[in-house]
């Protein structure tokens, strides 16, 4: 674009929707980093200009405003490839092996039984297996596209982020998606860029653009030689405002994005062991499939099967046609692949995928956000929890209740009056430029809005309410020259302000109380005069700073220098502040009150047998003060109190066998910095531990990264911290850090007892069939009967058992070791003992019930398919706890279990009583009915006796030691 043309552009013609500029130039600008092109366009002013936006107030803030300015340069959100349809996941579900060879069999017993017997007849056989098999895929599919549909929408709530933005000179919180082309953005270490844009003001503003260019460097951003920002990189350091110039699709991250589907193919690592188990019962499925077929082909060209009305029929030579023959192999064939089909667990993968699913959801609703898959199982195993002070267990409510000039406590509003106003001024000064928050007060003459992080809005509050601080009259008088950006390893920030009226030069610092004390050489007291600093006064001040800090409050420092010109032109060099010889100026406190419920939280931790430890950048009497309030440290054993209680800087100097022996008995770590937070996780884990870590910051990133759970804040998190950590608690609250251990204890609780009660399904209908084949030529089931097992067994009971919320009993339990398998011999002893029951019930019944009964072939067939349906339905309950022997505690919370068991019995009701032709049953008597219902209750009071039978911890076979195993 030449410059006449910009000139054009700019000067009258007013392109789109009213503005005098458009998205291809602004995309040119962007993608070119063209600095010539963003000069002929007035630079950042005129931009901003052209977009109707002021650098310093934003965008009017009026609803129609915004909708234009969104109209008129897009809205901040990527077009994403097409969402998967239920289509597709029937297409997926159909072309598995063995459904494929069930509609082959399907097919061809439809073909002979139509030519054999008529349409009207000879569709019931083919057409029952075609109709079962179809809504086995239909059930399936359904139940993965809600998964899908699930997914897609928590990766909707991940990706949602709140942007702090200026809109008719009032700072606000806006969601990502909601950000306009002209808006202006505040940027901090930490942040994401929203969008395209160009830097406005700021400080020491450095970002990482590894995420667009794969450059590992940061890059400086700055009004003169690079002021472009982009969508997608992060803040590294330093502060500053941008104004948007790209959004969504026309930004460069945009096409980047539109590439990108959140698709969920992670397999968890409980999956990952199920996974392995399935193939050991896949063969043994094969092995027991082939032989009742051989067996049944064998009785059946030999003539000794159980009758002619049997399931298929009796083989008479010559006499036979051929069609029956056909029929009969194909029946063979469709009983065999169908006991494959039950003997491959599809359901653990599912089973798995439906409990995650329903715990991420309702994590959802108690504010976590699950952003991996395997943190909701891993938490069930964690041992330790590592966690921050501010916001985390405390209410991140900062309010300055303590204020001292020199040794002297400002109590009230007439102490003020007493302060020396040159001492006022430079407190004030201090307060309005040592600082990322602001200060708004609307026109309306209602109260001040205060925004930024909680301590920033407090001391803003403290300074413009008890020291009637004008924050825009100093603006105007003053003008920033350098900034020292807080972090969490300095601990302190730093202004450097040049006073218009006399062009004097003063640095100003902001800290930790006892940090800020040792850069100083002098202080001021209540009068106003300069005292020296000797190592008397050092020690009355570190008193006050430990009675303020024993009280719970966390200590911030002001300091003061004036700048001689020389200096600060050597400080303009060199990025360094003034540091060394500084006057103090005054002491805070700062009150933040600890969250209601923590104490009972972390007693619930302590009492599941996980450790909760404190790791705070505060000061180590701060530290101890809140730990014991909140029943980390337990205050009446002192000695115990000690050798728990240590600093950062000590922790760091330990040797490495030193910080190994000590790191299972510290609970509190104060004055720490990440590295030392890094270093702590990676001890515990060096010493077996499964680590949970709370984070906030950039620079937790690695600890977040190196914890086996990473839990970053939803509130006061930055991005960087959201997007290294495994789950968001969007309260930042510890209370909700318990719910998700609970959680993570239901999921693995949740899936012990789908596969508890798969497993006795497997062992019982394989056994029976092997047995009836190899005996009497028949099977007891039919292929259509054995496929609404298979569903029941599949997808029902995944719904029914793997949705139980956690129970109070879980956090009474120690955590699940790593080592612990899947299925432990306490399952195995339920599950041989319920399998054997079945078995035996329904073998007597095949070779017994006609004769019991006084009933002839086919009402004993129907007998035996509805008690081995009621058997599972009664199973159902018995697998509600691995353990416990009343399995009704609880149910009644869980309506979805109810529902499954109701639609079960209904549907089985149907099959019996009214599908004579599709199940192949004959109706039963209420008598009948009765004796299936008694025999099938049995199953009760079998599992209450067997849980009374004590079992040796260790697992019953080698292969589970060694292939199922969770490794978190």
């Amino acid at each position: 674009m030449s410059s006449s043309t910009v000139s054009a552009n700019l000067n009258l013609v007013e392109l789109n929707k009213g503005f005098k500029i458009d998205n291809k130039c602004l995309t040119q600008l962007m993608k070119e980093k063209n600095l010539d092109l963003l000069q002929d366009l007035g630079g950042t002013d005129g931009i901003a200009s052209a977009l109707e936006a002021d650098s310093e107030r934003g965008i009017h803030d009026e609803k129609d405003n915004v909708a234009r300015h969104r109209e008129a340069f897009g809205s901040n959100t990527y077009s994403k490839p097409p969402s998967k349809s239920l289509f597709h996941f029937m297409w997926q579900a159909s072309k598995d092996l063995t459904i494929v060879i069930l509609l082959g069999c399907a097919a061809l017993s439809l073909g002979f039984g139509i030519k054999q017997d008529g349409l009207k007849e000879g569709w019931y056989d083919g057409g029952s297996i075609f109709i079962a098999v179809v809504l086995i895929v239909a059930i399936s599919a359904f139940s993965d596209y809600r998964q899908n549909k699930q997914f897609e929408k928590l990766s909707k709530a991940s990706d949602d982020i709140p942007i702090d933005v200026v809109r008719g000179g009032r700072r606000q919180k806006v969601s990502i998606f909601e950000i306009v082309v002209g808006d202006v953005v505040f940027l901090k270490i930490g942040d994401q860029v929203p969008a395209d844009g160009l830097f406005l003001y700021g400080h020491s503003l450095r970002v990482d653009e590894s995420s667009m260019t794969g450059e590992s460097d940061h890059v400086e951003v700055d009004c003169s030689n690079n002021p472009f920002l982009y969508s997608g990189t992060k803040v590294v350091d330093g502060y500053g405002r941008m104004l948007v110039t790209s959004v969504g699709m026309n930004s460069s991250w945009g096409q980047m994005m539109s590439l990108i589907s959140h698709e969920n193919n992670e397999q968890t690592p409980l999956q990952e062991k199920l996974s392995k188990f399935t193939p050991l019962l896949a063969k043994i499925g094969l092995a027991v499939a082939f032989m009742v077929f051989v067996v049944l082909l064998v009785r059946y060209f030999t003539g000794n099967t159980k009758s002619e009305n049997g399931s298929f029929g009796k083989f008479k030579g010559g006499k036979t046609r051929l069609d029956d023959v056909a029929n009969a192999l194909l029946d063979m064939v469709a009983v065999a692949v169908i006991i494959v089909v039950i003997a491959i667990p599809e359901g653990f993968p599912l089973a798995v995928t439906l409990t995650l699913a329903y715990s991420m959801k309702k994590m959802m609703a108690d504010h976590a956000l699950v952003r991996r898959l395997s943190a909701c199982e891993t938490m069930g195993c964690a041992t330790i929890i590592c966690t921050d002070k501010t916001g985390t267990l405390t209410l991140n409510e900062m309010k300055v209740v303590k204020f001292w000039i020199g040794k002297k406590s400002v109590e009230d509003d007439a102490a003020h009056s007493s302060i020396p106003v040159s001492i006022l001024d430079l407190i004030r000064e201090g307060v309005a430029f040592n600082t990322t928050g602001s200060v708004y007060k609307p026109n309306s003459g209602s109260g001040f809005e205060f925004s930024g992080s909680p301590t920033e809005k407090a001391i803003l509050s403290w300074a413009a309410v008890e020291l009637n601080m004008d924050i825009a009259e100093l603006k105007q008088n003053c003008t920033i020259q350098h900034v020292e950006a807080f972090n969490s390893q300095k601990k302190r920030s730093g202004v450097l302000v040049g006073r218009k009226a006399d062009n004097t030069i003063h640095v100003h610092w902001k800290g930790a109380a006892e940090m800020i004390v040792d850069m100083c050489s002098s202080y001021y007291d209540a009068s106003g005069v300069t005292n020296d600093l000797g190592e008397d006064e050092r020690m009355q001040f570190k008193k006050i700073v430990q009675g303020m800090a024993a009280s719970s409050l966390r200590c911030v420092a002001f300091a003061h220098k004036q700048v001689q010109e020389s200096k600060r032109n050597h400080e303009n060099d060199s990025k360094m502040l003034e540091e060394h010889n500084l006057i103090l100026l005054g002491l805070v406190g700062l009150k933040d009150p600890c969250r209601p419920g923590v104490r009972e939280a972390v007693e619930a931790c302590q009492f599941a047998g996980v450790q909760v430890k404190l790791i705070t950048g505060d000061n180590v009497f701060t530290a101890k003060a809140i730990a014991t309030e909140c029943g980390i440290l337990r205050p009446n054993d002192q000695e115990m109190v000690r050798e728990a209680v240590v600093e950062g800087e000590e922790f760091r100097n330990y040797t490495p066998e030193q910080r190994m022996q000590r790191v299972d008995g510290i609970r509190v770590m104060a004055r720490s910095s990440p590295f030392d937070k890094l270093l702590m996780v990676q001890c515990l884990k060096q010493r077996g531990h499964v680590v949970a870590v709370t984070g906030d910051g950039t620079n937790d990133a690695p600890a977040l990264k190196e914890a086996d759970i990473g839990l970053s804040m939803g509130i006061q998190g930055t991005e960087v911290a959201k997007e290294s950590s495994d789950i968001v608690i969007l309260d930042d609250n510890f209370a909700t850090v318990v719910t998700v251990l609970r959680w993570g204890r239901g999921v693995y609780a949740n899936i012990q007892k789908f596969v508890q009660f798969q497993l006795t399904i497997n062992v019982a209908t394989l056994v029976v069939n092997f047995v009836a084949a190899a005996s009497a030529g028949e099977v007891p089931l039919t292929a259509v009967q054995l496929l609404w097992v298979n569903l029941i067994m599949d997808t029902m009971a995944a719904l029914a058992l793997a949705t139980d919320k956690p129970t109070k009993e879980l956090m009474e339990r120690p955590p699940v070791l790593r080592s612990e398998p899947v299925i432990t011999y306490l399952m195995w002893r339920n599950v041989f003992a319920q399998a054997l029951f079945q078995v035996a019930v329904l073998l007597i019944l095949q070779f017994e019930g006609r004769s019991i009964f006084g009933v002839n072939e086919k009402v004993n067939n129907t007998m035996i398919f509805n008690v081995f349906v009621l058997c599972q339905v009664f199973n159902e309950f018995n697998a509600r706890s691995v353990e416990k022997k009343n399995v009704l505690k609880g149910s009644h919370k869980n309506k979805l279990f109810w529902a499954i068991v109701g639609i079960t019995i209904i549907v089985q009701v149907v099959m019996v009583e009214f599908l004579k032709k599709f199940a192949d049953t004959e109706r039963l008597s209420w008598g009948q009915w009765g004796a299936c219902i008694g025999i099938s209750a049995i199953s009760c009071p079998i599992s209450w006796v067997v849980k009374c039978i004590p079992v040796p911890a260790k697992p019953i076979f080698g292969y589970l030691k060694k292939d199922n195993t969770i490794t978190p």
